[in-house]
């Protein structure tokens, strides 16, 4: 298990951007489980929506490709020479709400990796039940 202050060593994002809260287990280059804790004190709850406090669903995609780049660096020596964009999605399904006081289990595996490419398959769950699943490329360029 990896804390919070190995993720701000091995990427770039800070709050309010940052999505990852701790590694929960990984597989090195193929897998990772990570959490993120959703809070009321969120900055994006202020007007998504202020009477029903919603987590946008573009930034559950985000955590999930958040913790995908954290297997990326798995096949580079120097991750901080690194940045990794998210390039394509493709069936992004949101099924369920997440909203302040759920904890997101992201489950991130890499399907495929070519040059500096590299597919990913994701799903979100809050209490075991699926909120959330995605795939998508990523793609690693030199700073």
């Amino acid at each position: 298990m990896k804390d919070i202050n190995y993720i701000l060593e091995m990427i770039p994002h800070r709050y309010p951007f940052l999505l990852v809260d701790r590694i929960n287990d990984r597989v090195e280059k193929k897998e990772i489980s990570t959490i993120k804790n959703v809070t009321i004190n969120e900055p994006f709850f202020n007007g998504h929506f202020p009477e029903k406090p919603i987590m946008p669903g573009v930034l559950i995609l985000e955590s999930m490709a958040q913790s995908a780049c954290l297997i990326i660096l798995d096949f580079i020596e120097n991750p901080k020479n690194h940045l990794v964009y998210l390039s394509k999605v493709n069936n992004f399904r949101i099924y369920k709400n997440v909203i302040p006081g759920d904890q997101i289990d992201i489950n991130a595996k890499m399907v495929h990796e070519k040059l500096n490419s590299f597919k990913f398959e994701a799903t979100c769950h809050v209490d075991n039940q699926l909120v959330a699943k995605a795939e998508f490329l990523a793609s690693m360029i030199n700073r």
